[in-house]
């Protein structure tokens, strides 16, 4: 009768558990991690490689960019469309699908450096980036109890910004010795391998019972500051990493340093954010010093000159860190489990939005005034996003 009475109870909640998710040092979320990463290895590996080989077909500087700018127009409008998905043939299928369509057509890259078959190959290679995006960070939340969210948010960050430190550099330098079909090749296969490890990925058992469907919460207000730190931060890094070598040039190691220093900043500041959300309860409180931090180091860049360059990268870097971690576990907790996806969605379509954005609008302000003005202008957005966070109500996540 006891039994009976407590299984009732919990059929009133409306949810009885299968089971628990394994949690960060469990297989499951493990695996994520290595499809993470060979998924992005592809990715970054090709980032800086496409827009040359479009040069070399004589597409001119126009051409190139358009390439970059394709891959993330179609990554954005497929993010779009992925809570949809993720609901209806789950989140494995969905990541494994989109590591597929990000590798599979690399190779073809090799049969012209044509504009428009380039254009074409590049949109459906944005159409998987964008699936495996949303996915795998939707899967930090799936995999693990909402306690780790920030340690798995931290150790995700690491699957995503490892690739890009090393191969960022490594798939030029790939190119001149090895040439442009060996790196499409390579490009092509790794992240299809990864697909391979997405079985391995146990999702955690499904209600047994419900009386009542859970609804999404409404999560408009509560989601405002995180989406604008995204936005601004990433407006501010984009712009960085894009008109960097040109605003110095002829600096021989300066700049390559300085890059190297605001991804590796990036990674150092995530894996911080974790564990002061997991550990400390300081959820929603990291968005305004990782914008006040990413606005000094911008800041800095105005100033230029010797050591300003690489301190300024590495805050700017570090504080961007800090937003993207604290960002995703905040709307984790506003959207609740039922909007897992939905939260992962609009965070990934913040942070490709506002790189294309940072490239875009301040490479408008540098043409006629200058980098210094562009940076300049990126520190005032990213002030401008904290006075308004600071005056909205926020929700923490925990």
């Amino acid at each position: 009768m006891r039994r009976t009475t407590r299984k009732c109870e919990t059929y009133a909640r409306g949810v009885v558990s299968t089971s628990t998710p394994a949690g960060i040092t469990g297989g499951p979320f493990r695996f994520m991690l290595g499809a993470t990463v060979l998924c992005f290895s592809g990715y970054a590996l090709l980032l800086p490689v496409v827009p040359l080989w479009a040069e070399r077909g004589g597409s001119g500087a126009l051409g190139s960019g358009a390439t970059t700018a394709m891959l993330m127009a179609t990554t954005v409008a497929t993010q779009l469309a992925v809570p949809w998905l993720l609901v209806r043939i789950g989140h494995r299928w969905v990541l494994a699908a989109g590591s597929v369509l990000l590798g599979a057509p690399a190779p073809f890259l090799a049969l012209s450096a044509d504009l428009a078959p380039v254009l074409a190959l590049s949109a459906l290679r944005g159409i998987g980036f964008g699936l495996a995006t949303v996915a795998g960070s939707a899967l930090v939340a799936e995999l693990v109890p909402r306690a780790q969210h920030g340690r798995a948010a931290g150790r995700y960050g690491l699957a995503v910004g490892v690739p890009q430190l090393v191969l960022l550099a490594v798939g030029v330098a790939a190119v001149e010795r090895f040439g442009f079909t060996a790196v499409f090749v390579v490009a092509g296969v790794v992240p299809v391998l990864g697909a391979l490890l997405v079985p391995a990925i146990r999702m955690p058992g499904a209600p047994a019972a419900t009386l009542t469907r859970p609804r999404p919460r409404p999560a408009t207000r509560s989601a405002l500051a995180p989406v604008v730190a995204m936005v601004t931060c990433s407006i501010a890094q984009g712009g960085l990493i894009t008109f960097l070598p040109l605003a110095v040039p002829d600096a021989g190691l300066l700049v390559p340093g300085a890059l190297l220093a605001t991804a590796a900043g990036a990674l150092f500041g995530r894996l911080a954010a974790g564990e002061l959300v997991d550990r400390r309860g300081w959820g929603g409180r990291l968005l305004v010093p990782g914008m006040l931090l990413a606005a000094a180091g911008m800041g800095a860049e105005v100033a230029g000159g010797g050591a300003l360059v690489v301190i300024g990268a590495v805050a700017v870097g570090f504080g961007f860190g800090l937003v993207q971690n604290d960002s995703l576990t905040v709307l984790f907790a506003a959207f609740g489990s039922s909007g897992y996806g939905a939260a992962s969605a609009l965070w990934n379509i913040a942070y490709d939005a506002g790189t294309g954005v940072g490239a875009l609008g301040l490479g408008a302000v540098a043409e006629p005034f200058g980098y210094p003005a562009a940076f300049g202008v990126a520190a005032v957005v990213l002030c401008a996003g904290v006075a308004l966070t600071w005056i909205k109500p926020r929700q923490p996540a925990r």
